[in-house]
């Protein structure tokens, strides 16, 4: 088979190369600059509300433990997005995943009470965790290899799916009987829940992300499994043909995604709220997504993503202040920071896609 070859006239390189620095940086600046105008059109100060914003999430100590709180369920959804992007799987589920894990950690904790002590109770609760986005997302897994159904559309419903489980657990069989018949599970014992650190809600188990990160890049680029996920990735016909079993393989990366996912679920009950509520570990899921395609699904880059993620989520309170806004209006500011990402890829490919004059001689 013959394909053209490559030729790039210098007039269209120069046109293709855009946007170059100052390109680059309205894509990242773009974001701020809508959000702006988006603050005068409600009568708000722009400036005054982006300096409350930064004071509130990275002024104090409080501000900055708060930060790296919600960051680290960002990053071990991000993780549970970036990790099947590298075998060319598209995962949307990592909501769901989360809130399985979140699921399984409360029905356990549930079980155990406060029979074992804080290292085996935390030890048992994130393997549970784990599991519970473990076998969530299995079956976008095994309808993803073995079915053929596009695993995007399946993790994207499943997310739906696993909502109204959670929902049909805190209204029924976890439901705390002392709750005045609110939706919510008993609290977790005191063993069975995260140490916090200098009087703020910052526990311990937000080692875990960096950790994960750590290792998951290391997975990835040093050893022999990364090598063969990559491979999948690169060319899933060329490593079929070189004997790997591409259908195994993608199921083994959806199924640690979704155990990465599940423990963001686990840290979240154990962590943070000590029960499980229908809310719990939602919209976590979509944040991490976009903070997997920011860093460009590298495992170490994705903290860095997560953290400014984190910031907006943090100091969308300051909205309330000096705004009157409601404080999810850091979601407009967060979709137009996934615009600033789909464009910025947008215009990657363009720059890098060839150009075949007509008649080009070709090769095979």
């Amino acid at each position: 088979m013959e394909r053209a070859i490559v030729i790039t006239p210098p007039e269209m390189r120069r046109r293709i190369s855009w946007p170059g620095p100052l390109g680059w940086a309205g894509l990242a600046l773009g974001p701020l600059f809508v959000f702006a105008l988006f603050l005068l059109a409600v009568g708000a100060d722009p400036v005054e509300t982006y300096r409350t914003m930064l004071l509130s999430s990275l002024g104090d100590w409080y501000g900055l433990s708060e930060v790296w709180l919600r960051a680290t369920p960002f990053v071990l959804t991000g993780l549970a997005t970036a990790l099947p992007a590298q075998a060319r799987l598209v995962n949307v589920g990592a909501e769901g995943q989360m809130a399985m894990g979140a699921l399984a950690t409360a029905a356990l904790g549930a079980l155990l009470g406060d029979k074992l002590p804080m290292p085996l109770a935390l030890a048992a609760l994130l393997a549970a965790g784990a599991l519970g986005g473990l076998v969530w997302a299995g079956v976008a897994g095994f309808l993803r290899t073995y079915l053929r159904l596009n695993e995007t559309i399946s993790t994207l419903l499943l997310n739906y799916v696993a909502t109204l489980v959670v929902a049909y657990f805190v209204h029924g069989l976890l439901k705390d009987p002392d709750s005045f018949n609110w939706p919510f599970s008993p609290p977790l014992a005191d063993s069975a829940r995260l140490l916090t650190v200098g009087g703020t809600r910052l526990h311990w188990g937000v080692l875990l992300a960096p950790t994960a990160a750590f290792l998951v890049w290391y997975l990835l680029t040093r050893t022999f499994w990364g090598l063969r996920w990559r491979a999948v990735g690169g060319n899933p016909q060329a490593a079929r043909r070189a004997g790997l079993d591409v259908a195994r393989i993608q199921l083994v990366i959806f199924l640690l995604a979704g155990a990465l996912a599940g423990m963001a679920g686990m840290i979240e009950v154990a962590g943070v709220e000590g029960r499980l509520r229908p809310t719990t570990a939602m919209g976590y899921g979509y944040v991490g997504f976009l903070a997997a395609w920011m860093a460009g699904h590298h495992p170490l880059w994705l903290l860095g993503s997560s953290l400014l993620l984190a910031v907006i989520a943090v100091s969308g309170d300051a909205l309330q202040i000096t705004a009157g806004l409601p404080s999810s209006s850091v979601n407009v500011l967060m979709a137009l920071v996934l615009v600033g990402v789909l464009a910025r890829g947008t215009l990657f490919r363009r720059s890098s896609q060839a150009v075949t004059p007509k008649g080009g001689e070709g090769h095979d």
